[in-house]
């Protein structure tokens, strides 16, 4: 089996600061790899930097066996690399499914002209993205709600419409920041089931997550991430008896548990 995704002692500082340092996995296709780790570990860094919105100052990403380091989000997208973000990057005042749409745009190689004249071409580029986004939102459930306006969407179901959206873009590789985060149990249990149907298709999913109900259920391996720098790997039962982790989240529980005590 080839690898999808590929990073290689990656590492960024940020004025001074060693953020993340040597970091390194390799995602291999239908496979559900999980980067965990207490608040300010680096997840959400490490994600930055694998999708081109940071450079890193050390390593590389390799996608798809091409060198893509600090290559623009939007070029990664037209190579296999789609994201979410830990903030909804959804327009609320568009329905259901011109959200989803909207994720067609990146693959559309259409002219100005033919869409300023609406062109046959143009037409029926917008019948196939049409047609598409609502396949997309049968997938994750949301086609009974396409004319819906998202803002009128409950929490957990706007995170599957931006997972939706994401899938627009026909990725090798999804990346997920964190999309379970401020949702009930039972939105949770409906996006882990749609994660895991997504990976079932072939498509490596790259998840940072703190629900590690969630994480433990559907990770085939897990990555754990302390003060930037990688202190475990394996699968979910290995990782959790590891000490070095257990260490990692009672230390970071006892921070927090001292900063409530002098709040």
């Amino acid at each position: 089996m080839s690898t999808l995704l590929s990073v290689d002692g990656l590492g960024i500082t940020f004025g001074g600061l060693r953020a993340v340092h040597d970091v390194g996995f390799s995602l291999q296709p239908g496979e559900i790899l999980s980067v965990i780790g207490p608040n300010g570990a680096g997840k959400t860094t490490l994600f930055n930097m694998i999708s081109g919105i940071y450079h890193p100052g050390a390593g590389k990403v390799i996608l798809d066996g091409q060198d893509v380091t600090a290559m623009r989000p939007d070029l990664l997208a037209r190579r296999g690399m789609s994201r979410t973000f830990q903030n909804l990057q959804i327009f609320q005042n568009m329905t259901v499914l011109e959200n989803a749409i909207a994720g067609y745009h990146l693959q559309e190689t259409g002219s100005f002209m033919a869409d300023l004249f609406s062109l046959p071409a143009s037409r029926a580029r917008a019948r196939t993205a049409k047609d598409g986004a609502m396949e997309l939102l049968a997938r994750v459930g949301l086609d009974r709600a396409a004319e819906t306006e998202a803002g009128n969407l409950s929490y957990g179901k706007l995170k599957r419409l931006e997972i939706a959206r994401a899938l627009a873009l026909n990725p090798k590789v999804l990346l997920l920041d964190e999309p379970a985060a401020g949702c009930n149990a039972v939105e949770t249990e409906e996006i882990d089931h749609m994660i895991a149907e997504v990976a079932k298709s072939g498509v490596g999913i790259l998840l940072v997550e703190h629900d590690m109900k969630m994480v433990m259920r559907i990770s085939n391996h897990i990555v754990v991430l302390d003060h930037g720098e990688k202190i475990a790997e394996g699968d979910p039962a290995t990782v959790s008896q590891n000490p070095a982790v257990i260490a990692a989240y009672l230390r970071a529980e006892a921070g927090a548990d001292a900063g409530a005590a002098h709040a």
